[in-house]
């Protein structure tokens, strides 16, 4: 019995040793590594264009009337301040309050437009990034990358696929 021990010992030994030179020229494999600049899929494919359109045309008319009430604001305060030296108290008070009001308002209604364009721009940016992403994946699987950077503060050219998937996005 120990005759046969000893007799496979070698070829254990060798079997071993393959598996170790193979394990080590897999980890000396260059890696493959792919870049994409995503603020520019957000900014130059024609859907970003589409989506900044389309909210732009969904939130103009409420802009328009934050504009008018700010004008209209400016000029109630405007005339406040010319005609407060002439006012007697109680309708100087009155008009103050009044115009603190209409300013509490105005501020509120931007601070809402503000809120709901910024999701609004989140939700379009998240369907973009969505689609990117799938696109991201087929392009890494298709060129066999191993990873797929998307911030960096230096990238080579070489490494570069943002326009790759800028074409496939604008399909």
């Amino acid at each position: 019995m120990l005759n046969t021990v000893t007799a496979s010992w070698p070829k254990h030994l060798a079997l071993l040793a393959l598996c170790a030179c193979s394990l080590a020229q897999a980890q000396n494999a260059p890696s493959r590594i792919g870049f994409v600049f995503t603020e520019r899929l957000m900014t130059e494919s024609k859907l970003a264009k589409a989506a900044d359109a389309k909210i732009e045309a969904e939130f103009s008319k409420r802009q328009k009337s934050i504009q008018d009430s700010v004008t209209r604001f400016k000029s109630m305060e405007a005339k406040f301040e010319t005609d407060a030296p002439n006012l007697p108290e109680l309708e100087r008070t009155r008009r103050a309050r009044e115009l603190l009001d209409l300013e509490k308002d105005v501020q509120r209604t931007q601070r809402e437009f503000r809120e709901d364009l910024i999701q609004r721009k989140s939700e379009e940016r998240g369907n973009i990034a969505q689609k990117a992403g799938k696109l991201i994946e087929q392009i890494a699987e298709e060129e066999k990358l191993d990873i797929v950077l998307q911030e960096s503060a230096w990238t080579s050219p070489r490494i570069d696929i943002t326009d790759k998937i800028l074409k496939l996005l604008d399909k």
